[in-house]
């Protein structure tokens, strides 16, 4: 079987990083997670990623520090952030920032893939 675009997940949350990547391989994507933006930046994941779904706060860099990091290396990567935060300008503001998508957790499936789909789609 032909692996899918390789979706990386960035979530200091366990839970996250144990099912979302089964998810995205049951729908026929390949998936890698990472529990820092500091362990996605060492790794040798970020040519091949296709879509990063990325939490907004973490200890260390956080989410949209990863936006911008990956922005100054020109890198067109599309990413989904995924927050627990409630900041009702928080989303608005980070789809201004080039962001594909932002999904409250907790999320369904179904809106985490209509949101991949399209940020896939587009790049």
């Amino acid at each position: 079987m032909t692996e899918g675009p390789l979706i990386s997940v960035v979530d200091d949350d366990v839970s996250v990083r144990d099912s979302l990547p089964s998810l995205l391989r049951q729908c026929g994507y390949s998936a890698r997670a990472f529990s820092s933006a500091e362990q996605f930046l060492a790794s040798d994941c970020i040519e091949n990623t296709r879509g990063l779904i990325l939490d907004v706060g973490m200890p260390g860099m956080s989410g949209p520090e990863l936006q911008l990091e990956l922005k100054r290396r020109a890198s067109g990567i599309p990413i989904i952030f995924i927050t627990a935060q409630s900041d009702v300008t928080l989303g608005p503001r980070l789809l201004s920032t080039g962001a594909a998508g932002f999904l409250l957790k907790p999320f369904s499936e179904s809106a985490l893939l209509d949101a991949l789909d399209t940020a896939v789609g587009s790049n």
